[in-house]
């Protein structure tokens, strides 16, 4: 894969600084308000996606929240238990829940009279979309293809800008043979060099892994690697040498196909994969490269946004 990154140079500003005029603290790490000029350019950047958007393609749009029972099936507990946020909420009768608030009030603890209920907050925006596809029965000879977006959350709190806890992501996913999938996957790894070079991203294409649990999770890691079934779209917003993942095009072989029985009319098990866009990231790394004041951007940054 590529080593150096193409495209212009960063502005050189800090996210430190970014983040005064950008991101406003809420007091817990990973989770902050955006501001109108933030919000801006990440409507902007969600329009520019839809515009490449492939014909055919169902669009739908999830809550922040889902099913824990169909999360489960999807297999999430089992690879990426360290990241889940679980729905929990106050139960039981009248009597009981004043008895909460009434131990709040004291300055006890409260939460241990929390019970998790039958939801998560979604991790990534695709997950939802597997249980759609198996309530309708077979899959189609042609494959399917969906525009799926989320708030989603991961608990890994940190003070870096570029991962937060809370955060949106868009997503092209694709079901179907593994030649379909493959298909789908190339044809967006060059469609994503041609949006990095609208928006006037430096960028490089990397082998990626995801952040698989345990000891297990290394070979996880591992295999995906030298299978070659993640990259990512690297842009240098906080340096060089840690350069942050915008955009990630994924190959899921049969996973969510077996787990859901997804199967075309031959009763082959489909395949799965996925682009995706981190729309804060991607906003975050527009600011990045080309400052804070939106009327000194690129014109043809600007005409591609529409701004």
């Amino acid at each position: 894969m590529n080593v150096a990154f193409k495209g212009p140079q960063p502005s050189g500003r800090s996210l430190d600084a970014l983040a005064e005029e950008l991101l406003l603290p809420s007091g817990i790490n990973g989770v902050y308000a955006r501001t109108a000029a933030f919000e801006t350019v990440v409507d902007s950047l969600a329009a520019l996606i839809s515009r490449h958007r492939e014909p055919g393609t169902e669009v739908l749009r999830f809550p922040p929240v889902m099913s824990r029972r169909q999360l489960e099936t999807s297999g999430y507990l089992k690879s990426f238990p360290h990241f889940l946020g679980c729905v929990c909420c106050l139960s039981g009768d009248e009597a009981k829940i004043r008895g909460s608030v009434a131990r709040f009030e004291a300055g006890e603890d409260w939460t241990s009279d929390l019970s998790a209920a039958d939801l998560v907050l979604t991790p990534a925006a695709c997950y939802p979309v597997y249980p759609v596809v198996a309530s309708r029965g077979e899959v189609p000879a042609k494959g399917l293809l969906f525009d799926v977006a989320s708030d989603c959350f991961r608990r890994e709190p940190s003070r870096d800008l570029d991962r937060l806890q809370s955060f949106r992501m868009r997503e092209y996913v694709c079901i179907g043979t593994p030649e379909q999938i493959d298909a789908f996957r190339k044809r967006w790894m060059t469609r994503a060099q041609d949006l990095a070079g609208q928006l006037g991203l430096p960028y490089r294409f990397d082998h990626a892994s995801d952040a698989f649990f345990g000891r297990g999770g290394k070979l996880m890691a591992m295999s995906q690697i030298e299978q070659a079934l993640k990259f990512e779209l690297l842009v240098p917003v906080r340096s060089a040498e840690q350069p942050t993942a915008c955009m990630s095009f994924n190959y899921h072989q049969d996973h969510f196909g077996a787990a859901w029985n997804l199967r075309n009319t031959a009763g082959q098990v489909m395949h799965t994969g996925c682009v995706a866009f981190g729309m804060d990231r991607l906003a975050l790394a527009m600011f990045a490269t080309h400052g804070l004041d939106l009327a000194q951007w690129p014109q043809s940054v600007r005409q591609a946004l529409m701004i």
